[in-house]
Parts: C-alpha cells; structure tokens; sequence
C-alpha cells in the first residue's frame, strides 16, 4: 500500500496526496470526526471519546479513524489501551495550498482571508 503520509512535502502537497487527502473526508463520519478533533488541537481526542460523541459504534469508527490517519490528516499515539488521535497540521495545511494554490489568478491581495488559517 502506497504511503499517502504527506510530511515529506507539506508546503507543497502533490495531486494523488490532495485526491487522497479529499476522498478520505468525503464520507459524513469521517468529516464529522476531523472537524470533531480539530476542535481539540493540538491534543487531539481518543477513539472512544470519538465513537460516544458522534454517536457511531466504536469499531465503524475505529475503521474511519484509520482511513483518515492512512490518509496523512490524522496522527495516532497509543497511550496503553487508548489510541488518541490529533490532526495532522502539516497535511492540512499542505492540502489547503494544494487547493488555493492558483486562487485569484496569482495576486495574494486577494485572498487574504485564505492566508488567516494557521494551526495553532
């Protein structure tokens, strides 16, 4: 299996990385779970906190978490039988210049509001 891991190259994501990136969020639970653990950054959340807050059956979502961390958005560290998940900034900032990279036809005047986002 290909390494969709984008730390090699966040300031310039490439196509297969970006489609892999966009399939993996292109799933409703999967979506609700990245922006669920975007809002506990920069720790990120574990599984299970994941699962009971969504409302999704811990190993459905356990299969979701996987895809996103294959995916390069998503690191999990294990901490005894707890796996916590965070996001991967570095990719997510590579995928939001992958996708504005030619915004405003080359003039960053004009995309200002797209350069507020920062990981913190």
């Amino acid at each position: 299996m290909a390494d969709n891991s984008l730390g090699d190259f966040p300031a310039d994501m490439q196509q297969d990385a970006a489609v892999a990136a966009l399939s993996a969020l292109a799933h409703k639970d999967r979506l609700a779970a990245f922006r669920l653990i975007l809002t506990a950054m920069p720790a990120g959340l574990p599984s299970g906190q994941i699962a009971k807050d969504l409302a999704i059956a811990p190993t459905r979502m356990s299969f979701h978490l996987s895809t996103l961390e294959r995916a390069g958005l998503l690191t999990a560290q294990r901490e005894g039988r707890v796996v916590r998940y965070a996001i991967a900034p570095q990719t997510m900032r590579g995928l939001l210049r992958f996708l504005t990279k030619d915004c405003c036809n080359g003039d960053p005047t004009l995309c200002q509001d797209l350069n507020l986002f920062s990981c913190r």
